[in-house]
């Protein structure tokens, strides 16, 4: 089993403030559209498939492989990425919470197994090499917030 977590200020010095509803709406359109956040051409596909009053589902093709999620929204706190079909299983977290000074931050933390592989094997152990390297999870952070900033400044958000 895979776990990774990452945690970044929201708001750090020299950059333009977020507001937790803003940092929010961009962690929304997020899980509605990928698409808007990963590097171009890195997700070619995402729609939302079904919606309920509890969640959505929505199917992408990321890196190439095709995926449903199930996704559920925790408003103002926390989106929950299950991975109903791909390459994992398990559970993905974006959330936002204040720290002890009262910032505003953004973690990401996912249990998670590749399906068809040997626990803590090869694959797994590279996996968890990435989500936890410089190109991982936390990169992926500050790129979120960084989209958000633009889609705000773009009056898209």
């Amino acid at each position: 089993m895979i776990y990774s977590t990452a945690t970044v200020p929201v708001n750090p010095e020299g950059e333009i403030p977020l507001t937790r509803a803003e940092a929010w709406q961009g962690l929304e359109r997020k899980a509605r559209d990928a698409r808007l956040f990963l590097p171009a051409g890195l997700c070619t596909r995402c729609d939302v498939v079904g919606e309920s009053p509890t969640h959505f589902v929505r199917e992408a093709t990321i890196a190439g492989q095709d995926l449903r999620e199930i996704i559920t929204l925790d408003q103002q706190s926390k989106v929950t990425f299950f991975q109903a079909t791909g390459p994992r299983e398990g559970a993905i977290v974006n959330e936002l919470f204040e720290d002890e000074d009262g910032q505003l931050q953004l973690r990401f933390y996912c249990y998670i197994g590749l399906r068809g592989k040997q626990p803590n094997g090869p694959e797994e152990q590279a996996e968890q090499a990435q989500f936890d390297g410089e190109t991982g999870y936390k990169a992926a952070l500050l790129s979120t917030l960084k989209r958000t900033r633009e889609l705000l400044a773009e009056g898209k958000l």
